[in-house]
C-alpha cells in the first residue's frame, strides 16, 4: 500500500500494475482538490465482475468502477487484467491506459457524465500529466 496526502494506492492483483512514473496524487489534487480523500485499488477480473454484477447489474468485469462516498471522498478500482486486454486500443503504454482510466474515473467522481465537456477536459488532464 502506497500513501500520498488524502490518496491511498492499494495492489490487490496478483501482478505488479506498471504505476511508477504516475503522479496520481498530483492528477487527483488537479480535479478534486488537496482535501479529497481518495482509495485507488488495483484488482483483477474476479473482483471487477462482482463489483460491476452487484452496483451496476452488469455480470462481467469492467476495466474501472468510481464509487464516491460522500463529497470529501471516493474510491476507484482500476482492473488490471482488462487494462492487459485492453490498452493496445488506446494507446501504446499501459502506464498511459491506467493514467487515463484514473482521469477518467476522477471526473466521474467530480460529477461528469460521458459527453464532451468530460472528454474535452480528460484531454487537457492527459496533455499536462501523461
Amino acid at each position: 500500500m502506497i500513501q500520498q496526502n488524502n490518496t491511498t494506492i492499494t495492489n490487490n492483483s496478483n501482478g505488479r500494475p506498471y504505476i511508477k512514473g504516475l503522479p496520481f496524487d498530483d492528477i487527483k489534487v488537479k480535479i478534486l482538490g488537496k482535501k479529497y480523500e481518495l482509495s485507488l485499488v488495483f484488482i483483477e477480473d474476479k473482483y471487477s465482475k462482482q463489483l460491476n454484477k452487484k452496483y451496476r447489474n452488469k455480470n462481467k468485469p469492467t476495466n474501472v468502477l468510481a464509487f464516491p462516498i460522500n463529497d470529501f471522498s471516493g474510491e476507484i478500482f482500476i482492473n488490471t487484467d482488462s487494462v492487459k486486454r485492453e490498452y493496445l486500443k488506446f494507446t501504446n503504454s499501459r502506464k498511459n491506459f491506467i493514467g487515463y482510466l484514473f482521469i477518467h474515473s476522477l471526473f466521474h467522481l467530480k460529477g461528469y457524465s460521458h459527453g464532451s465537456k468530460m472528454e474535452k477536459e480528460e484531454k487537457k488532464t492527459i496533455e499536462k500529466f501523461l
